[in-house]
């Protein structure tokens, strides 16, 4: 009886391997398949013994035995499904790309601008996060004017006035989750080849980006930098930060100088 209780044991496949997929749960409703086998492969001597014996000697028992088996059974296999087999979380489907700002004429542009900002002597940089464009104020007037991509829904540029504290040539990225550092000669580098900070922030940043959720520990910053990506220039995709044309962000760059002002308007 013993040779035979283990027989039905190893021959015991409830679930064909090759149509199982290798998940946890696939994995668990194996293990508790294989549970269930092996605790009726040690009820067999009984169950045989109560049904060739017709109940004589340990055959009473042996009913009895083999119903409590099976009550062992299917309690460890809602154990098993209850406790291993939590519902999976379905994915979120990104976000659409969000469109190009609409064209504004200089005129239209520049009524946006804050009258204070306008009486301001000297080069500023404007940047008007609704039309998603740069302007370069001297003196009061508008000198050039560029598109730009700003922070998505959730991650928006900081709005307000700053200064420029930061300039370098061929910046080194780090990921800002990973910590990773990407050279500047890397075609993964999302710098481009110039950056010019205005805004540092040391509370962290978390939240959905359109593609994926992001938790940020510690500082991040915001700044103008060129781009690998000018399909992005002109809409409002990125982490907080500016991005520029490659030729347009190194005027830019030539243009200011650490302490120059920078005023976002939402």
């Amino acid at each position: 009886m013993a040779a035979l209780a283990t027989e039905v044991a190893k021959k015991w496949r409830p679930v064909s391997p090759r149509l199982m997929r290798c998940s946890k749960l696939d994995l668990k409703l194996a293990q508790t398949m294989r549970l269930r086998a092996v605790l009726l492969a040690a009820s067999l001597p009984l169950l045989v013994g109560g049904a060739l014996f017709g109940g004589a000697g340990l055959g009473g028992a042996s009913i009895a035995s083999a119903q409590e088996v099976q009550r062992t059974i299917q309690r460890e296999i809602q154990t098993e499904i209850l406790v291993e087999a939590p519902e999976e979380v379905p994915k979120r489907k990104s976000d659409p790309i969000p469109p190009l700002a609409v064209p504004l004429s200089d005129a239209a542009s520049l009524a946006r601008v804050p009258d204070d900002v306008m009486e301001r002597e000297g080069l500023q940089l404007v940047l008007d996060r609704k039309n998603h464009q740069l302007l370069v104020l001297r003196d009061g007037r508008m000198t050039r004017r560029f598109p730009a991509a700003v922070g998505t829904t959730g991650w928006e540029t900081p709005a307000g006035r700053f200064r420029v504290f930061e300039k370098v040539k061929e910046p080194v990225w780090t990921h800002p989750v990973s910590g990773d550092l990407v050279d500047a000669e890397s075609e993964e580098n999302p710098l481009g080849s110039r950056w010019i900070g205005f805004y540092r922030d040391c509370n962290g940043r978390s939240g959905w980006d359109g593609e994926q959720y992001l938790d940020i520990n510690g500082c991040t910053v915001a700044g103008f930098h060129g781009t690998p990506y000018r399909w992005t220039v002109g809409r409002a995709v990125s982490h907080g930060c500016v991005r520029l044309y490659e030729e347009n962000v190194q005027e830019v760059f030539d243009l200011v100088r650490v302490g120059t002002q920078v005023t976002v308007i939402p």
